[in-house]
């Protein structure tokens, strides 16, 4: 698939005030509400600068303002994760392996979202070699199985997630705010891969639902809330015997705001 002409935002991250890891210590939100959105490139640098003026930081590592995430998303052979999300269980859970790819941390990690709509996430820290394959480490067995419905022998690595973030802070250290461009998928399952082109996804992380400027930058910008799981569109996307259902859906709003049509190969 040939490479994407993405925007460089390096210049309009340059006017925001910068934040530390170190401070984003206390933005954690291990268990918060969430609220997902999706634009293009384009109207990112709008809310950028909106941003900006509004007071919003952004986290820098090693010196940069973008970093890039590589994570790897476990299912059992019957993508029960999957199909739980598509049959809208509300209690449900996600199973992936993360790499921040500049600094080579690594780590197993546990979504579960319960019946009133929080979502809470547990980590062990792992080798960047294990992201494909952790059943060699006996501390990260022992805790998924602590921490989520399966055992290491129960999950298969499905497919790969490569992105670039962004992640900015109110002024008061009260919200966190991902944005994810140039995201990519691989399917281990089907050997298919497919990219987003110049979709965002955003994700607004609170603890409650406490009054956010964001969201009213968001509003000015037409940007409106989209419940959307870059696992589950990428399953729809490279899976052609998953049975998608309503996630087919979220392909064609997707499609529709970066005004063009999702190849795989």
């Amino acid at each position: 698939m040939p490479d994407f002409a993405h925007i460089s935002f390096a210049e309009d991250l340059a006017h925001m005030q910068p934040v530390t890891l170190e401070e984003m210590k206390s933005v954690k939100l291990m268990n918060r509400i969430d609220a997902k959105y999706l634009t293009n490139e384009a109207t990112l640098r709008s809310v950028l600068s909106d941003a900006a003026a509004a007071g919003y930081r952004v986290l820098v590592t090693e010196g940069e303002r973008q970093s890039p995430y590589d994570s790897v998303y476990f299912d059992t052979p019957q993508l029960k994760n999957f199909y739980d999300h598509r049959n809208k269980h509300l209690v449900r859970q996600k199973v992936r392996t993360r790499c921040y790819v500049r600094s080579q941390e690594a780590y197993l990690e546990i979504k579960r979202k319960n019946n009133h709509g929080r979502t809470s996430k547990k980590r062990i820290g792992i080798r960047p070699f294990e992201l494909m394959e952790f059943a060699g480490n006996p501390e990260a067995c022992e805790y998924l199985a602590r921490h989520s419905w399966f055992t290491a022998g129960d999950l298969r690595p499905v497919l790969e997630t490569l992105f670039t973030r962004i992640t900015l802070v109110n002024p008061s250290l009260t919200e966190r705010l991902t944005i994810d461009t140039d995201v990519r998928f691989k399917n281990f399952r089907t050997g298919r891969d497919a990219n987003l082109l110049d979709a965002v996804i955003i994700e607004l992380k609170q603890d409650g639902r406490t009054q956010s400027r964001m969201r009213d930058i968001f509003l000015q910008h037409r940007i409106k809330p989209l419940r959307v799981s870059k696992y589950c569109t990428a399953i729809t996307l490279t899976d052609a015997e998953a049975r998608p259902g309503r996630f087919k859906e979220k392909v064609r709003v997707l499609e529709k705001t970066i005004g063009n049509k999702i190849a795989t190969i």
